[in-house]
């Protein structure tokens, strides 16, 4: 599977995104999937997962309420749709996708099987 983000940019504070990660290889729609995303000079971080089929969803504490995970199955791609920015969430970010349809979303949920090319984030202030 390969999977390649984009909609990243520069917005100001505020603003909203929405990012798109579209896969070849396979179909998504029995996979897990989700967003990590890395800050400049510090580690990476999960930021939202959705199971299987739907069946689990995640999100990180600092982006509850303002961040939205989706699939649409027919164009098989994911979107993470991102509101009221800030500047802390200036990142590249990766989208991310796991095969094991009984994978369950959560803090502690394992690695994903596979990574695909980063999108950078630039929120202003």
């Amino acid at each position: 599977v390969q999977l390649q983000a984009s909609g990243g940019g520069l917005v100001q504070a505020g603003g909203s995104l929405r990012l798109s990660c579209a896969a070849s290889g396979s179909t998504l729609d029995n996979y897990a999937v989700g967003w990590f995303r890395q800050p400049p000079g510090k580690a990476r971080e999960q930021v939202s997962c959705l199971g299987a089929g739907d069946r689990s969803i995640y999100y990180a504490d600092f982006v509850k309420g303002r961040f939205t995970i989706s699939r649409d199955n027919v164009s098989n791609t994911v979107f993470l749709q991102m509101t009221s920015l800030e500047p802390e969430d200036t990142a590249a970010y990766h989208c991310i996708a796991d095969p094991d349809s009984n994978y369950y979303c959560s803090e502690y949920g394992p690695p994903m099987r596979y990574w695909g090319r980063g999108t950078q984030v630039t929120v202003s202030s």
